[in-house]
């Protein structure tokens, strides 16, 4: 992998027959569009001689951890989510867990993880199955804890009043050695970011942040996110920090509401493990993984981020344009001094020619309809 300014470039995989022997399917129930598309994949599956199951990540009964629910489906090979970011998280904490890839198709709403547009999703699922799909790789996070994380009674209703059953807390993952002295490691894959914030309005919480075991600060604050550079576009944004490429591989420490002069967020290296350990006299502290409580720390608790050996595989048709997108997410208007000048080319390149050789290990996109 390149380095640049210290962080490895993602690796985007080449195209490859990737024979789909089961389809896992997670459908936002909510938008008729999805429901409809839901019915053209089935129909492909079948004709296809391909298992496709639906994964129920909104049952209204009691839910399931990513691991149970990939069995539940039969472990897929491809997992297919119909919606928007949120239904792409879903599927992606379930496919993660056995390294399936992920096509999410976009509803039409502008989103950072959704790509196939529903009218192309047959095109992409035989993109998938004949090898003429490219695979992105995105960075994930993973946690150790000083003991199993639990919600306790009364406190779930509280916090996901309206948004129906919480996932249950991570089980420990018993092929890792436990009694060690260094936690108990998790089963969490996360691919936007780890949250622990507090839980009483008045009650800010209290905790010390760690960077590869030494002391950064102690931090009383709303919250503190650890985020991939994948979620440095959601929660982490909106707490004030910067937006990172998704092809780069870094961990993105962002506080929210800092009572302390220092409030800048802290970009760290993969390989560099964050820990954030609850002080005696804070108050209790919610941790959320991806957007979903899945836990409660007491004073003296600590959790430890750090960058997962799993990575998330994201099917694409075409190269990404993430930076067009970033413009048309967040509704980027030029300055007004540049008005006199007009409007900007939306695509540029300095020359009409071959890409010079010392630049071909750059990320250099064509022109929309070059086929050069």
């Amino acid at each position: 992998m390149l380095k640049v300014a210290g962080l490895r470039l993602g690796r985007r995989g080449r195209g490859g027959v990737v024979a789909v022997r089961r389809l896992g399917l997670v459908v936002h129930q909510g938008r008729a569009v999805a429901v409809q598309t839901a019915e053209t994949v089935r129909r492909w599956a079948a004709d296809h001689g391909i298992g496709c199951t639906d994964i129920d990540v909104w049952t209204d009964q009691e839910r399931r951890t990513g691991t149970d629910e990939l069995h539940h489906a039969g472990d897929p090979d491809l997992v297919v989510t119909l919606g928007g970011d949120g239904t792409f998280l879903r599927g992606a904490r379930i496919a993660a867990k056995n390294n399936a890839a992920v096509l999410g198709v976009d509803l039409g709403k502008v989103g950072f993880l959704t790509e196939v547009a529903c009218k192309d999703v047959e095109e992409a699922l035989e993109a998938v199955h004949h090898g003429g799909a490219t695979y992105e790789e995105r960075m994930t996070l993973t946690m150790r804890a000083s003991r199993p994380l639990e919600i306790p009674s009364g406190i779930e209703s509280l916090l996901r009043y309206g948004h129906g059953p919480a996932l249950p807390p991570p089980p420990v993952r018993h092929e890792m050695a436990e009694g060690d002295g260094w936690g108990m490691a998790l089963d969490v894959t996360a691919l936007n970011d780890v949250v622990v914030e507090k839980l009483a309005r008045d009650h800010q919480v209290a905790l010390g942040v760690y960077l590869s075991g030494r002391l950064l600060a102690s931090y009383s604050a709303d919250a503190v996110i650890v985020a991939t550079p994948t979620g440095s576009t959601a929660y982490s944004f909106a707490a004030g920090g910067p937006i990172l490429s998704p092809n780069t591989e870094a961990i993105v420490f962002t506080p929210v509401a800092p009572h302390m002069t220092f409030n800048r967020t802290v970009i760290a290296a993969p390989d560099e493990p964050i820990a954030l350990r609850v002080l005696p006299h804070s108050g209790q502290a919610a941790v959320s993984i991806d957007g979903q409580l899945r836990g409660v720390l007491d004073p003296g608790d600590w959790i430890g981020v750090y960058g997962s050996p799993q990575r998330l595989r994201l099917v694409r048709l075409r190269p990404t344009d993430f930076y067009g997108r970033l413009r048309d997410r967040f509704h980027l208007t030029d300055a007004p001094a540049t008005a006199l000048d007009g409007q900007s080319e939306l695509f540029w390149q300095p020359a009409d020619t071959p890409v010079p050789p010392d630049l071909k290990h750059l990320r250099i996109p064509q022109p929309p309809g070059d086929d050069r």
